[in-house]
């Protein structure tokens, strides 16, 4: 196939670009008198479901993702960087592995269309080129390998600065890896579901500390902390009980984490409300907390503000009210942020054909009450059975992106829904990162990179030294929507 990124019209179309974006705006959220605009999808992008990494291991894809805006460029040809690109914790249908979590880096070479235009016959989605060039293994802190296997009921004991920990019965500390922010050395912080903690690594990918959650979040299982997300590897006997009495969800921790753009703050999400808080039940879970941690001290993060976001609700087929999961957001201050959440078990690979609810809203916090360190920390539910505590003011959202918007996908040859086949979106949409037009003309115009976590599905899969092949003949590419948007004010460090 020619390659889109050197053909000579791709200058004059870029010429136009610039010209044409001001007068295309599709949508618009106003929040506390500043209006963000999303001027829709101008990239789209894949990765095949059979790739494998350096370690001849099945690639998994985007529970979270970082942009190394610093190699950030533009010229004629289009836009080149690259990001970091978060997988979870590896092939687990069947329970979960021992799988070793990593972190792979991603070429990204980007070719935008005008917003509203149509891409080139053929070429519909090939204008975001994405490569695996590196895997990056990631260690305890003693250097040892971490493992994605569920940690049933083994804790690592707490030592000097590190709290308790989730480990697994073959004595690994436990990671499911959610959403990173990479800081200026190359560090990074990962959030992670079982803890659910978030940890700080080294640029070599070593854990040098951990941050537990305020006591409400932590599951407690027969009053003592237990970090099973009723997940166990072959051969291993479920938890007992099956469900943490308070504390996080099962398979629902930290989703989402973002550093504000001036890198004083650090902000992570829990994907849908603690059990005490209605985390009980699909139609009550609504009531999830956002952290706000001040990131002064890398090495010891400390909570700063604590709020209650309401998760959209949407209807389903049969008019019964759903809570949408929480998936990744993006920091857009110490007060505002962007929060991608979805409903489940719709998309491509699955026997559901059509998504519900795929949105990007943005969430207010600024008026908002700050419940960090009091009574709702400790064992005073914040939203007894869904309901929220008439003391607490929640956050606000406002729509921004529909990501199953038809007439957007279609433009690029996606659609949401039947065909079931490659061009039906995949369910899990986890990652989000921002990088700039580089356009003084648009100087608050960013590309906002959205991926999905693929789960590993495949039909030619290797892992944990086996091959596997995924259920129903599914093979879902790691894939790349990529929109323009106008965010004023946000002065990235």
């Amino acid at each position: 196939m020619k390659n889109p990124y050197r053909s000579a019209s791709l200058g004059v179309a870029l010429a136009l670009f610039t010209a044409l974006t001001p007068a295309l705006a599709d949508s618009t959220a106003t929040v506390g008198g500043t209006s963000f605009v999303s001027k829709g999808l101008v990239g789209v992008g894949r990765i095949p479901a059979a790739q494998r990494d350096k370690f001849g291991e099945t690639f998994g894809s985007g529970s979270g993702m970082a942009i190394d805006t610093s190699g950030w460029t533009h010229d004629a040809a289009g836009y080149k960087g690259s990001l970091w690109l978060l997988p979870d914790r590896g092939y687990n249908v069947a329970g979960t592995t021992d799988y070793r979590p990593r972190l792979n880096t991603i070429g990204i070479e980007f070719a935008p269309v005008a917003p509203g235009a149509a891409p080139a016959a053929g070429q519909e989605q090939t204008g975001v080129k994405a490569t695996l060039t590196d895997t990056l293994l990631l260690t305890d802190d003693k250097g040892a390998d971490m493992t994605g296997l569920d940690p049933l009921s083994d804790v690592r004991p707490a030592s000097g600065d590190m709290p308790i920990l989730p480990a697994a019965t073959n004595g690994k500390l436990a990671l499911d890896n959610e959403a990173i922010a990479r800081l200026p050395d190359g560090s990074m912080f990962i959030s992670d579901e079982y803890g659910p903690n978030i940890y700080r690594f080294s640029a070599e990918g070593r854990l040098l500390s951990a941050t537990q959650p305020p006591a409400a979040l932590v599951p407690m299982r027969k009053g003592t902390p237990n970090f099973s997300s009723d997940n166990p590897g072959p051969g291993a006997a479920d938890p007992d009980p099956k469900d943490p009495e308070t504390g996080r969800q099962n398979n629902q921790g930290l989703e989402g984490m973002a550093m504000t753009p001036d890198g004083k703050f650090l902000i992570a999400v829990l994907q849908s409300a603690p059990r005490q808080d209605g985390g009980d039940s699909p139609a009550t879970r609504q009531n999830t907390r956002a952290l706000v941690y001040d990131a002064s001290d890398l090495g010891h993060l400390k909570l700063a503000h604590e709020y209650v976001v309401p998760l959209p609700v949407f209807k389903d087929a049969k008019g019964k009210t759903k809570v949408a999961a929480q998936s990744e957001i993006v920091a857009l201050s110490d007060t505002a942020f962007m929060m991608l959440a979805r409903d489940s078990g719709n998309g491509q690979g699955l026997k559901g054909d059509a998504s519900l609810y795929r949105e990007i809203s943005i969430v207010d916090v600024s008026a908002a009450t700050d419940i960090a360190g009091g009574a709702f920390d400790a064992d005073k539910p914040v939203a007894p059975k869904g309901v929220v505590d008439p003391s607490v003011t929640p956050a606000k959202l406002t729509p921004f992106i529909d990501i199953n918007d038809k007439a957007e996908l279609g433009r690029f040859g996606l659609h949401n829904g039947a065909p079931n086949d490659h061009d039906n979106l995949s369910e899990k949409w986890e990652a989000m990162s921002l990088a700039s037009v580089l356009d003084p003309k648009l100087p608050d115009d960013y590309f906002l990179f959205v991926a999905n976590d693929n789960d590993f599905l495949t039909q030619d899969g290797f892992q944990v030294g086996a091959p596997y092949k995924a259920d129903d003949g599914a093979n879902v590419d790691t894939m790349f929507l990529v929109y323009q948007v106008t965010l004023p004010g946000l002065a990235r460090k």
